[in-house]
């Protein structure tokens, strides 16, 4: 039996080539329905919701245990017809009348909501965040027929308002070697500014100085972080993104080393703002000896925006960890850049 809708599909107009929307942006577009038949309606509504999802599972022993959370940010609706008592009930037109008579119904302004402090659009492999539009049509004694198409959202904010980010960081620790190697090594690290944009160079300077018997070189890695959090318990998916290595620094000898890393401009957006997923983009800079020595500087790089028409800057604040030269960490605020 052939059912009586022919289609039913949810449709946006998109407000610039990447097909993306951020805070403050309204969207707009209709929902298209074509039916075979006439056919009564008892309600027609577009919704417009956000949430987080967290699943993943455990095996420990003969058990199973099975972590998940959910993050509801908001669910609106928008009626089209409200049910079947109103005088806006409509009857569909047949198929012969179809091509001509396609209803449309627009919308338009769902996106007030994206003025809130949400977190940006994201996919991993324990989670996801979805912002999402779904038609819903009802009809009596049927079940519900729904149709729904995803919106990427960016999340922003003006740096305009944040001079911090121009602050200039610098931090420095030593460390002596172990049985192998006799003598320390030192390191103080300067980063001119806090912030960044995406596809800009991050320059680090690096004071280097190799009191050992050995040779030294830095090492440096690019990686990304995902952390999904459910139940007390936390997973976590880590991705080198790109490595680099600077020059040899001899023994007995101390050098001013500058690095410059170029950030990706396709780097997906850091998330901050939700409780069950956090995305991290971290720069680990290591002070590698040929053999057996090992310490590390890590620069924690969380990004807020993919570069479409926005910039992501990114925020470093330096902490002290055991077992390591330094540790710089970094946040990132975007804001839209408009042509």
């Amino acid at each position: 039996m052939l059912s009586t809708i022919k289609r039913l599909e949810v449709v946006y107009n998109a407000i610039n080539d990447s097909n993306t929307f951020t805070n403050g942006d309204v969207i707009s577009g209709e929902v298209r329905l074509e039916a075979e038949k006439d056919f009564q309606i008892e309600s027609l509504f577009i919704k417009f919701k956000g949430k987080a999802d967290v699943l993943w599972y455990e095996r420990h022993g003969q058990t199973t245990h099975v972590y998940n959370a959910k993050d509801k940010y908001f669910s609106v609706r928008h009626y089209f017809i409200r049910n079947k008592n109103d005088k806006s009930k409509f009857a569909f037109h047949s198929a012969l009348r179809a091509r001509r008579m396609i209803n449309s119904l627009p919308f338009c302004g769902l996106l007030c909501l994206f003025n809130r402090e949400l977190p940006s659009s994201f996919k991993g492999a324990e989670g996801k965040i979805v912002y999402s539009l779904e038609a819903v049509l009802s009809r009596s004694m049927r079940m519900n027929t729904t149709r729904s198409i995803m919106v990427n959202f960016v999340s922003t904010t003006n740096v305009n308002t944040a001079s911090w980010l121009q602050t200039p960081q610098h931090e420095s620790m030593d460390k002596k070697m172990n049985v192998f190697t006799s003598g320390s090594v030192a390191m103080d690290v300067n980063l001119e500014k806090m912030g960044f944009q995406q596809g800009e160079g991050l320059k680090v300077v690096a004071f280097i100085k190799n009191s050992s018997s050995r040779e030294i070189k830095p090492k440096y890695c690019l990686y990304r972080k995902h952390s999904f959090f459910a139940k007390g318990k936390r997973k976590v998916h880590t991705k080198d993104l790109l490595k680099e290595v600077g020059d040899a620094i001899p023994p007995s000898a101390e050098e001013t080393v500058i690095r410059v890393i170029t950030i990706p401009r396709d780097m997906e957006p850091s998330i901050l703002n939700c409780n069950i997923i956090k995305v991290e983009h971290k720069l680990r800079v290591r002070i590698l000896k040929l053999i057996f020595f090992k310490s590390s500087l890590e620069i924690y790089i969380f990004l807020k925006s993919i570069l479409w028409t926005s910039a992501a800057f990114l925020l470093f604040s330096i902490n002290m960890i055991p077992h390591c030269l330094c540790n710089v960490e970094v946040q990132a605020l975007g804001r839209t850049i408009h042509d």
